[in-house]
Formats: C-alpha cells, structure tokens, sequence
C-alpha cells in the first residue's frame, strides 16, 4: 500500500491475476463453459483470453518471443477470438495451466527487464500496429486495465453461475 511505483503497479497486477483465479476456481468445467445471456462471455473464454493477453503483451511484444510454449502455438493465425471460441475445447486444469504458465513467462520477463537500467522505461521489443513501441510501464498499466475490466466480467458470470459474489 506504500510501495514504490514498481512495487505499486505489480502488486495490483498480482491482485488482479488473483481475482480473475478466485472467480474461476471451485468450478467445474460445464460451469466454466456457461455462457448467460445476453452474452457469450464465459469464465473459460476469459481464462483463455487473458493468457493470451498475458503472452501477446509481456512474452511476444515486449520480449519478441522469448518463450514459445505449446499451448501458445494452438492460436497463431488464428484470428483476435480465437480464444473466446475455442475455449470450450479445453479443462479447467489446462486453462488454469496455460494461465498459470503465461504468468509465470511474463514476471520472468518483467523481473529482468527491471534488472536492468531503464527499468520501467524499457521498450518493448516488437511495436504494435496500433500503439507503436511502448515502453514496460504502458504495458503493466494496460495488463493491469484489461484485467480490472475483465474481472467486472467474471464477478457478474461467477454471480449467474453459481450465486457467488466478493472481491
């Protein structure tokens, strides 16, 4: 709560990676895959597509693709709902370990990427079409938003599903 800026935006990162964690577990995989309308929107879809996130952002633009992992691969070409799509196709163990893997490639690469002199300056290695070169800092806001936003997404699924409400 007093941290530095560094110690500040990873730890509502991590508390937000924490929220999107409890809104998805105790749940079993038909529960995961339900959609309530009026949307599509499930629990696994946003599993799946926060590690997506996760690895397009911190791995593949920041990093230029530091890690290549298998679960990552089943995506390329594919097009940006991809995930939402065919998140059905996979188990709540495996959604939770591509999350838990794209998670852990990310604070790798962010750990040594603050090592080193620009710190959160840094720039990513890959620009985006859209964003241009962005430095780690636009990134850690910007997972940090996508998370926030998504997370008011699985409080509102988790509630439908199951009647569970918090954090």
């Amino acid at each position: 709560m007093q941290g530095d800026e560094v110690a500040t935006l990873r730890g509502m990162l991590e508390h937000h990676r924490d929220t999107l964690r409890w809104k998805c577990s105790g749940l079993d995989d038909e529960q995961l895959r339900r959609a309530l309308p009026p949307t599509d929107m499930t629990l696994a879809g946003l599993m799946l597509h926060i590690s997506m996130v996760e690895a397009g952002w911190f791995n593949l633009t920041f990093a230029g693709g530091i890690e290549r992992p298998d679960w990552l691969a089943h995506s390329h070409g594919a097009g940006v709902d991809w995930a939402w799509e065919h998140a059905a196709d996979h188990s709540q163990e495996q959604l939770g370990a591509w999350f838990d893997d794209a998670v852990a490639v990310s604070d790798r690469i962010v750990d040594e990427a603050l090592a080193h002199d620009a710190g959160l300056d840094a720039l990513a290695v890959n620009p985006r079409e859209d964003e241009g070169t962005v430095s780690l800092r636009w990134i850690l806001v910007h997972m940090i938003e996508e998370y926030a936003r998504h997370n008011g997404h699985a409080d509102l699924l988790r509630q439908a599903v199951d009647g569970s409400t918090g954090e």
